[in-house]
């Protein structure tokens, strides 16, 4: 089943994007939650000229995306949690702390964007995570977890 996507969709594509998904999922999950629609002849013509016009604004944005990616680079960011014996946290960090770490230097993220490789944060050390800033700009991100007494 060929949808298009009304939105974006994890681990599944961008919105606009034309997919091919099973017939249960498109029609029980996808096209009743607003997230696709159907991709027929002409819905795929109107597809390709709303792209075709959104192009030269897509650039806009893909440059706004590059100076907050390079700005986001020149960050170093450490995250202070409360630790035990050894390097062991007590609780863990997630992506919401570092978006609320990265709020505080003056860059506002959403957690949803942002990917810390291995999920949840257990350890004191130093970390990466990936921050997608547009589809087509995404950055790894280097940053430390230090425990405080």
């Amino acid at each position: 089943m060929e949808l298009i996507l009304k939105e974006d969709v994890q681990n599944l594509g961008f919105k606009d994007d034309v997919v091919t998904v099973k017939n249960g999922y498109g029609r029980n999950f996808l096209i009743p939650n607003g997230l696709a629609a159907m991709a027929t002849v002409s819905a795929k013509k109107v597809l390709a000229e709303n792209l075709k016009q959104r192009a030269h604004k897509e650039k806009k944005i893909v440059d706004a995306a590059n100076k907050t990616a390079e700005a986001l680079r020149q960050l170093e960011i450490k995250i202070a949690a409360k630790s035990g014996a050894g390097d062991k946290l007590f609780g863990s960090v997630t992506n919401i702390d570092l978006a609320d770490a990265i709020a505080k230097q003056g860059h506002e993220i959403d957690k949803k964007y942002i990917s810390i490789q291995g999920g949840a944060i257990k350890r004191t050390g130093p970390y990466n995570a990936q921050i997608r800033l547009h589809r087509d700009v995404v950055v790894d991100f280097p940053f430390e977890v230090v425990g405080e007494n």
